[in-house]
């Protein structure tokens, strides 16, 4: 098996377009692709799982051991021949210093080479030096070769791939000209997601076809690091005896954003998921929790508004006491209402706040969180959890009889301090938690409605 490390010199070079091009082209070869995405992101691996046929994996050096990373990769390409990992930002971009988290730092973790997406407009000679900086800067990192985008045309094209050759030994593996066809569009914390257009199989579709067309995929293939052959411990038992636990999880076109770990998670610990669709069931599934992760609300708060009866059903298994965890859109789902716009939509209801959206982001990346005594079902020793989050929103006119999960040491959270509202048998938060190792959340989770069901934890009122 082989595999590539899809990169940029800076952030909104069209990598993300290059990469689900790509997977997508390599798929249509009749290759069995396995998409990564680097980092915390939901939006880019629902198009590069779309693209690729396989579910998209998240690897990210902030919230997991390098050991840790290199599992999820190996365990990830499991049947594969072709691994595709998309970063994120810049090559050398990242939080700490010395880049020990950066696309730069992965790349040489898995032992990938590196194929740097440039966004050349306005370039020619200048595109040299940037080549050669970034060769330079870390020799211990393989920029196997660069594609070229945005070009101003077949000139422009000529020029560049003269100049490169002249001054370099890095080859041009293809150059894609400005086409506005191809652009995916986007909005707040992103691109659109994949499950929210009706055409994305069409958009998918005409980004393999440019990619075909503009990229030599044969050399892609040929300097595509061979994936180095390391034995995949086995994974953990799934959970024996009594049982299933049936947890409902919302996914549809307003709730996209889990991990695949995550998800697995539940199951080894002794859950059957049951997937229902909060725009269109009108009722709960029968269930004995409940989990609602993250998306985009706002952006069909009307849609969601209008099923009053499944709604009802919501706010009332959280006033009887079912299980439930809630990520960021979730939270907004189980609030009394959403305002986007000066528009207001009644919403659950089952906590007692309203969502109130905002232009600017509030809470963006990664977040430390220290538990508090509240915290339903604690999840390390230390009481310490490392998350992220992505919002636009804020909490207003919050019940202060409300307790907190969590309290806030890196991030913003609910209101720059706390973090995870718990009331009776729910947490609901706008971090996003991460099935990592010493972090298995899901097992906590699943035990916890387990100790629920049997009696032994009684839901709080407040």
């Amino acid at each position: 098996m082989t595999g590539l490390l899809v990169s940029a010199a800076h952030k909104s070079s069209g990598k993300t377009t290059v990469a689900i091009g790509l997977a997508a082209a390599l798929r249509a070869r009749g290759l069995s692709v396995q998409p990564f995405k680097k980092g915390p992101d939901y939006i880019d691996p629902l198009w590069l799982t779309a693209a690729a046929g396989r579910a998209c994996r998240n690897l990210d050096l902030y919230l997991c051991a390098p050991d840790e990373v290199r599992h999820a990769f190996d365990a990830g390409c499991t049947g594969a021949d072709v691994a595709l990992v998309e970063g994120n930002k810049g090559l050398y971009d990242g939080l700490s210093l010395d880049g020990s988290n950066s696309n730069a730092a992965l790349a040489k973790l898995l032992d990938l080479p590196v194929v740097l997406v440039l966004d050349a407009r306005g370039m020619t000679r200048g595109v040299a030096p940037l080549i050669l900086g970034y060769q330079a800067f870390d020799r211990d990192v393989r920029i196997a070769g660069v594609i070229l985008n945005r070009l101003g045309g077949a000139r422009h094209e000529s020029k560049l791939r003269a100049v490169i050759e002249h001054y370099t030994d890095v080859a041009v593996l293809g150059a894609l000209h400005e086409d506005p066809r191809l652009a995916i569009d986007e909005r707040h914390l992103g691109l659109i997601p994949a499950t929210e257009i009706a055409q994305s199989r069409e958009r998918i579709d005409q980004l393999a076809q440019a990619v075909a067309a503009a990229v030599d995929l044969d050399r892609v293939l040929a300097l595509a690091g061979p994936a180095v052959a390391r034995s995949v411990p086995a994974a953990p038992p799934s959970a024996t005896g009594g049982r299933r636990l049936r947890i409902g999880v919302a996914r549809d076109r307003a709730f996209g954003f889990y991990y695949p770990e995550d998800l697995e998670g539940l199951q080894r610990a002794g859950a059957e998921l049951v997937f229902f669709d909060a725009l269109a069931a009108p009722r709960l599934p029968a269930v004995d929790a409940l989990f609602i992760g993250g998306g985009f609300p706002e952006v069909l708060a009307a849609e969601l508004s209008a099923n009053r009866s499944l709604l009802a059903d919501i706010r009332n298994a959280v006033e009887g006491g079912l299980p439930t965890y809630a990520e960021c859109g979730g939270l907004m789902l189980l609030a009394r209402s959403i305002t986007w716009n000066n528009v207001t939509w009644p919403m659950a209801g089952a906590i007692a706040a309203d969502v109130l959206m905002h232009a600017r982001p509030v809470g963006r990346g990664y977040v430390h969180l220290q538990e508090t005594d509240a915290s339903p079902w604690p999840q390390r020793v230390d009481g310490t959890i490392r998350a992220h989050e992505f919002h636009h929103s804020t909490l207003v006119n919050v019940d202060p009889r409300l307790r907190f999960a969590y309290r806030v040491k890196r991030g913003h959270g609910i209101d720059g301090e706390n973090d995870g509202i718990v009331y009776r048998n729910t947490l609901a938060s706008y971090a996003h938690l991460r099935s990592v190792a010493g972090h298995d959340w899901p097992a906590r989770f699943v035990a916890f409605a387990r100790a629920v069901h049997a009696g032994h934890h009684h839901a709080s009122a407040a």
